[in-house]
């Protein structure tokens, strides 16, 4: 099966809601003709929001902290909570038909074995970091610091697997900007409800662990070389807008694009906010 690659990091990222969108029209085909895609995307100083978030006590407030650090919000379609997206962050997410991973934590295991193949050099562990931000079960970490985040999305016989990676950059600040957010938006009762009690210093980037400062084109070449000998099938780039018209998915795009327009409008209503 081989393995179409798209590329959409900077600067070359697409507009906030696309990937979302586009992770569903994949995820979707993916499912009824047995093809997997790879698809590496950015986005520039935004605050990825999960619906949870959304129904912050003050969320105007949150916002705010936002828009003070110049820093955007979306709402995203799969669970979660927040995370940070900048130019030092990596998104990866694999799709692929269901039957190459039967339970939710088989496919998780696809993600944190991908990236342990891709950087041998560490030992790369799956479990919660609580207090880092978006914290679930398969957090992946190094040395106790996680590095990066999980999030799956099926979508009838496909599933998507999304990685946010943190490859440089400042780790700190992001994760004080997450911190402030939820202090903002929680104010007495931060760190209850299900919200993270975020501590910056529960996380690192991959560069801070390494030896080398790993640039987001290094880090991409590392993950489809081992992807390639996983799935021992090549990972073959492609210009994804002439996919998608040679496909007949434009109109499905549209379509999912909408929703994401729709699924954002708590951000406008709340804080007149507007997206890009």
């Amino acid at each position: 099966m081989t393995i179409y690659s798209i590329d959409h990091t900077l600067p070359n990222a697409p507009s906030p809601f696309v990937p979302f969108a586009l992770t569903d029209v994949l995820t979707a085909y993916a499912g009824h003709t047995q093809q997997a895609f790879c698809h590496f995307w950015q986005l520039s100083d935004t605050l990825i929001l999960g619906m949870k978030d959304t129904r912050l006590p003050d969320l105007k407030d949150a916002l705010t902290e936002v828009k003070k650090a110049h820093f955007q919000p979306v709402i995203r379609n799969s669970g979660g909570l927040g995370v940070i997206s900048d130019a030092g962050i990596l998104n990866v997410s694999l799709i692929f038909p269901k039957e190459l991973a039967a339970s939710t934590d088989a496919a998780y295991i696809l993600m944190q074995t991908l990236l342990q193949h891709a950087f041998p050099e560490h030992d790369i562990a799956a479990y919660e970091i609580s207090d880092s931000y978006c914290p679930g079960s398969f957090d992946l970490s190094i040395n106790g610091q996680k590095i990066a985040g999980t999030a799956q999305r099926r979508i009838k016989e496909g599933i998507a697997v999304m990685m946010y990676l943190s490859v440089n950059g400042d780790q700190q600040s992001r994760g004080e900007l997450v911190r402030r957010f939820y202090q903002a938006g929680l104010k007495t009762a931060f760190g209850t409800n299900g919200y993270p009690a975020v501590n910056p210093e529960s996380m690192t980037t991959l560069s801070a662990v390494s030896d080398h400062q790993w640039t987001i084109q290094e880090v991409m070449a590392r993950l489809s070389n081992a992807l390639s000998t996983l799935r021992n099938d090549a990972v073959t780039p492609i210009d994804v807008n002439e996919w998608l018209s040679a496909n007949q998915q434009l109109e499905e795009l549209a379509v999912r694009l909408t929703h994401m327009a729709q699924r954002n409008e708590p951000l406008k209503e709340v804080n007149d906010v507007h997206l890009l």
